[in-house]
């Protein structure tokens, strides 16, 4: 059962390392954090759903859905910076 999520273990690091990121920013920017938290805790919800079920349709997309993934988790991975060397 696992195999078929090896493909996306990239994106699972670094998906996980995105979410971290932008929860830091969310802190910096002065964000209630039990709110914060219990967001992301019903977004990462939500892409379990999203990710196992997806996933089951869509494997043989595979390499296309890793790529716009990493792209995505790229962009908004360099906002993040972006705006916290800013100082915004």
């Amino acid at each position: 059962m696992l195999e078929q999520y090896l493909p996306f273990v990239a994106l699972i690091i670094f998906g996980n390392i995105e979410n971290l990121v932008l929860s830091s920013q969310g802190v910096v920017a002065g964000v209630n954090p039990l709110k914060l938290g219990i967001a992301s805790f019903i977004c990462v919800g939500m892409w379990l759903a999203i990710g196992t079920f997806g996933t089951q349709l869509l494997i043989e997309y595979v390499s296309f859905i890793e790529f716009l993934g990493g792209l995505a988790i790229f962009i908004l991975g360099a906002q993040a910076m972006i705006t916290s060397i800013r100082g915004e």
